[in-house]
């Protein structure tokens, strides 16, 4: 049981900050940052929903937002906007139901193999929410870092080039938190299940042996008078 506890509570914790690295990544503004800083005057950052500057001597950011969602964009950003949402929903209800599966939360507080497949399915959610979130945070660095190094190996500058910033850094940790937690409550908690499920099944069975040797111990202690009488009543009965 210990243990149980002791996995049940690792796993929440990874999933909380997974769910949040996740969440922030994606609504943050820092996915691709300028990558010469010392011939700026300015930090600029790209985000999946606006690009921001911030000027290095009085700390003064502006923002601008990108055109609405059903204007045309870039396959990279469509793709990893809809790639990290999935992920945030996905870990995010992952998260919740996890919660309700540790046994320190006081819901079905009867029925612990419900709660261990509460947190099986939790488990389940945070590995399908890594699936995506790795796959766009990680396809948006390559795509940056390609992009950059083909136009630098053409000798091509356009006044400033980028590098993938702290928001996909975030995103990255974030899947693979997902991945981590996901991977210890399925199989552990599938472990669990099974020893939990073998108790019962070994209580069940004792039960209904004692019960079986009563029924037997009581007809054996019946006396043999009240039988003859009661094999006699049912003659009468009959007749």
């Amino acid at each position: 049981a210990g243990m149980k506890f002791f996995l049940q509570y690792v796993g929440c914790f990874f999933a909380f900050f997974s769910a949040g690295f996740l969440i922030t990544s994606t609504w943050t503004d820092c996915w691709m940052v300028n990558a010469d800083d010392s011939l700026e005057v300015s930090t600029k950052c790209r985000g999946l929903w606006w690009e921001c500057v911030t000027n290095v001597f009085d700390g003064i950011q502006t923002c601008d937002e990108y055109d609405s969602i059903y204007a045309e964009h870039p396959v990279k950003l469509v793709l990893t906007r809809a790639m990290m949402i999935t992920a945030d929903i996905l870990s995010g209800f992952g998260f919740l139901f996890l919660v309700l599966g540790l046994d320190c939360v006081k819901f079905l507080p009867d029925e612990p193999l419900i709660k261990l497949r509460i947190c099986l399915v939790s488990g389940v959610m945070l590995l399908v929410a890594g699936l995506p979130g790795i796959t766009g945070s990680v396809w948006y660095a390559v795509d940056v870092y390609v992009e950059r190094s083909s136009l630098l190996f053409h000798n091509v500058f356009l006044g400033i080039q980028y590098k993938f910033g702290w928001s996909c850094w975030l995103g990255m940790a974030g899947s693979l938190g997902c991945f981590l937690s996901g991977s210890l409550l399925t199989c552990c908690m599938h472990l669990f299940r099974e020893t939990s499920s073998g108790r019962l099944h070994s209580a069940y069975s004792l039960r209904k042996g004692y019960s079986s040797a009563a029924t037997v111990v009581t007809n054996v202690h019946l006396p043999s008078s009240q039988t003859a009488t009661s094999k006699m009543y049912a003659v009468d009965t009959r007749v």
